[in-house]
């Protein structure tokens, strides 16, 4: 039993909320695994908010690497509006961190450094992310990766101060340029965003002690009220304060910040860059939080001829835990009732269907 139909995809269970909308794990018709985010009706209704919704998804169709989940539809015309994106299974950042501690230096360097590089091709294509924070990256089965960009502009500052539930990410994350309300942002943006991730990472906790969200934005917009860095490890701390710089000009770029990663990253562990990106997917992916398709969804669909279209039963090589290679398909011209009772064996012994 699905929660409904969205843009041809099948609604299987919430995965959370946002400021934005409420998300879904969804499954195509041809059984692909995305999230359906549905925008929040009053964000929808206001003003050029529809069209500037189109645009940027227009962007996003440009966005490309491995380090962000890419785009697989959307309506912004519809009523919801929504968009889906590729499933990337795993837990959060910030899950992984409140389950399992901080990260070690060496890994979180190494992560940072991919998150870097996968921030830098966003920014290729003119798009910020603008809500860079720990619930936004994903620790996937090979390596992190960034959701949620390029949507922030749908919500002004006025709502993120006043709205219920329409706040912008978590203000700790923010720029005091973004927190000043300014419209003319740069990536630097997202520099200083990952800097705030990064600290998270390896510390637990933010830049400034726990507050009332209207204090910890007037924190931030206060050019002498410097983010705490005591717990963070030595080697990192010039590096992460310049990526914090209260103008944004003075931040570093994200090729600098890439460079200057790797370097503590392989210099505290003693290994290789290819060694260190394997074991901050070995050591962060969690398996158990992957979701499957439900097997009502996963069965032979009927062609509209009436005529039985079914997997090639033909014995597969065996894929690492997320390939999912094309599954070629043949008509058949007799009675297949066994075929059909022996592929429903071969789906409940291949998770990664």
């Amino acid at each position: 039993m699905t929660l409904g139909r969205i843009g041809g995809y099948e609604l299987v269970r919430p995965l959370g909320s946002g400021g934005m909308g409420d998300v879904f794990f969804a499954v195509s018709p041809t059984a692909e695994r995305v999230a359906v985010k549905v925008i929040k009706q009053h964000l929808i209704e206001a003003p050029t908010v529809r069209e500037r919704f189109a645009a940027e998804v227009d962007s996003l169709k440009l966005v490309f690497g491995s380090r962000v989940a890419r785009l697989e539809g959307a309506d912004p015309y519809a009523n919801p509006a929504w968009l889906a994106v590729e499933y990337v299974p795993g837990a959060t950042l910030r899950q992984h961190v409140d389950a399992r501690g901080s990260l070690p230096l060496p890994l979180a360097a190494m992560a940072g450094a991919m998150l870097a590089e996968g921030l830098a091709k966003v920014h290729e294509v003119k798009l910020l992310h603008r809500d860079l924070k720990p619930q936004n990256i994903i620790l996937g089965p090979d390596g992190p990766k960034v959701i949620d960009f390029g949507l922030a502009v749908l919500i002004e500052r006025d709502d993120y101060l006043t709205a219920p539930g329409a706040l912008v990410g978590t203000p700790a994350y923010m720029s005091p340029e973004q927190v000043k309300g300014e419209r003319d942002l740069t990536a630097a943006v997202d520099v200083y965003a990952l800097a705030a991730t990064l600290v998270f990472a390896l510390t637990g906790r933010g830049l400034y002690p726990s507050t009332n969200s209207w204090n910890l934005l007037l924190r931030i917009s206060e050019p002498s009220d410097l983010p705490d860095l005591s717990e963070v490890p030595a080697e990192l701390v010039q590096l992460l304060g310049t990526m914090l710089a209260f103008d944004p000009t003075a931040r570093p770029g994200l090729a600098d910040v890439r460079a200057r990663l790797l370097a503590v990253a392989t210099a505290t562990s003693g290994k290789s860059v290819h060694a260190l990106r394997q074991e901050v997917a070995d050591l962060t992916y969690d398996g158990g939080t992957e979701l499957l398709v439900p097997p009502d969804l996963d069965d032979p669909r009927q062609d509209p001829e009436g005529t039985p279209v079914i997997e090639d039963v033909t014995p597969p090589d065996p894929v690492e835990p997320d390939q999912h290679d094309p599954v070629p398909v043949t008509k058949a011209s007799t009675d297949v009732t066994w075929l059909v009772d022996k592929m429903r064996r071969q789906y409940a012994r291949r998770s990664t269907l």
